[in-house]
């Protein structure tokens, strides 16, 4: 079992302060989802925990079992088991889906045992037909052209092959028609294990209507405010942040406020 910390995190973009003191604990076997209002933070979560050098560390830690990751670079996370799924893949022209994940997979193997070529075409093939996606794919360059479905769906299938130990999945159903979203949800599933754990970034609860959480915790201001379970994102669907700001007490402004 794995443990991913985030303890006391501050984080700042520019000079202006993002993240203001959150505190995070997960394992793997577990899904956690992420919810909150624009604004609060969540997407900047998912880049600190990944290394991204345009969001400055001020304060804190980040906890990969055990060991304080921050002056890691983003390839020695990746390789260490950490998966980032972006609300935005890029576009890599030159490159193809396939070599990119074959490299993927081999960064994470001993140098000397690297996926054989044979097996690596086998796991992808089943791999995409699981999700639907035309093996023809593999061989076009990476997300170059495609639709935001296709990009998604291309995410969850690096996820599936790569296998890291935590996959931080930011709003990996923005944008996403309800078929789409269903396999994407169904190669997430899929990977639920003693071995893996998810944290999913989501402003909306019809995700968690098909990969329903173990934790969820809710984002205002740059801090985890309260956590609860599933049924916690069913409110906030139902009523909004706003209620639930005001009974914690919370001298906050959100957008969905009126002016």
């Amino acid at each position: 079992m794995s443990t991913l910390e985030v303890k006391n995190l501050h984080v700042s973009i520019e000079g202006k302060a993002i993240l203001k003191g959150l505190d995070l604990k997960m394992q793997t076997g577990e899904i956690h989802a992420i919810m909150g209002p624009n604004g609060t933070g969540k997407s900047t979560l998912s880049e600190a925990i990944m290394g991204n050098p345009a969001y400055t560390i001020t304060e804190g830690e980040i906890l990969l079992d055990g060991e304080n990751i921050l002056d890691w670079a983003v390839d020695e996370r990746a390789r260490a088991g950490l998966f980032l799924a972006m609300q935005y893949p890029a576009e890599i022209p030159g490159v193809t889906n396939a070599e990119f994940i074959r490299s993927a997979i081999n960064a994470r193997l001993p140098k000397d045992e690297p996926i054989s070529i044979r097996k690596y075409l086998k796991d992808l093939e089943e791999t995409m037909a699981f999700l639907d996606m035309p093996f023809s794919m593999a061989e076009r360059y990476l997300n170059e052209g495609f639709s935001g479905g296709e990009k998604k769906r291309n995410e969850i299938l690096q996820l599936m092959m790569i296998k890291p130990k935590f996959a931080i999945l930011d709003e990996i159903d923005s944008g996403l028609d309800i078929d789409a979203l269903k396999v994407v949800s169904k190669g997430v599933n899929e990977m639920r294990s003693p071995d893996f754990g998810s944290l999913i970034i989501t402003h909306y609860q019809r995700l968690l209507n098909y990969i329903v959480p173990d934790v969820v915790h809710v984002m205002m201001d740059g801090r985890i405010v309260t956590t609860g379970g599933p049924d916690l994102a069913k409110r906030l669907e139902a009523e909004g942040y706003a209620g639930l700001r005001d009974e914690l007490g919370l001298d906050i402004k959100l957008a969905e406020d009126k002016a």
